[in-house]
C-alpha cells in the first residue's frame, strides 16, 4: 500500500513553471562570483570539525575524492553560492585539499582518477561499427572491386547439419 502512495508523491508536470521568476536559489546572483570567495568558502566548510569527520568515514569506507568533490561543488552551484563556471574551477583545487587533509589524518584514499584504458586494445563492437560505416560510404562500383578476405577464425568449410530444423540447400 505504501508503493502505491509514493508515485503520487512526484512533482506535478510544470511546476516547476509555477514559482516566480528569481524564487530559486540558482536564478540569483551567486553568493561568491569568484574563484577564490568559493574556495575560502570551502576551505572553511570541508575544515569544520563535524563536516571533517564525516568525510574522513566516507573516505575510508572508499569513496573516491573525485565524487566527493563533485557532490560538493555541484550542490554549491544549486545552493547559489557559486556560479557552475567556478565549479569547473574549483574542482581540481578542492581535489587536493580533500586528499591533503585525508593524507594528515592518516587515512587512506582513493582520487578516483586511477582508471587504466589499454589504449592498444580495440573492441569488437567498435571494429564492426567502423567497417559498417566504411562500407555503407563506399559507391558500389567500390564495393565490387574490394577483394574478398575470408576472416581467419572461420573454419574453411562448416560441417553438414542434418536434422527436422536444418537447412536444406
Amino acid at each position: 500500500m505504501s508503493e502505491a502512495n509514493k508515485i503520487f508523491d512526484a512533482p506535478i508536470p510544470g511546476q516547476s513553471l509555477t514559482a516566480e521568476v528569481g524564487a530559486r536559489p540558482w536564478q540569483q546572483p551567486a553568493q561568491f562570483p569568484t574563484v577564490e570567495g568559493a574556495f575560502e568558502f570551502y576551505v572553511k566548510k570541508i575544515t569544520d570539525p563535524q563536516v571533517n569527520d564525516s568525510l574522513l568515514d566516507a573516505l575510508e569506507m572508499g569513496t573516491p575524492v573525485t565524487s566527493v568533490t563533485e557532490i560538493l561543488v555541484q550542490s554549491g552551484a544549486m545552493e547559489g553560492i557559486h556560479t557552475i563556471d567556478v565549479s569547473i574551477q574549483l574542482l581540481p583545487v578542492i581535489m587536493e585539499l580533500i586528499a591533503y587533509i585525508a593524507e594528515e589524518a592518516g587515512v587512506e584514499y582513493n582520487m578516483g582518477t586511477e582508471t587504466k584504458v589499454d589504449q592498444d586494445v580495440i573492441s569488437e563492437a567498435k571494429l564492426s561499427a567502423a567497417v559498417q560505416r566504411a562500407t555503407a560510404k563506399m559507391s558500389n562500383k567500390d564495393k565490387e572491386e574490394m577483394p574478398m578476405v575470408k576472416p581467419e577464425t572461420m573454419p574453411e568449410e562448416s560441417p553438414q547439419t542434418s536434422g527436422i530444423m536444418s537447412r536444406r540447400m
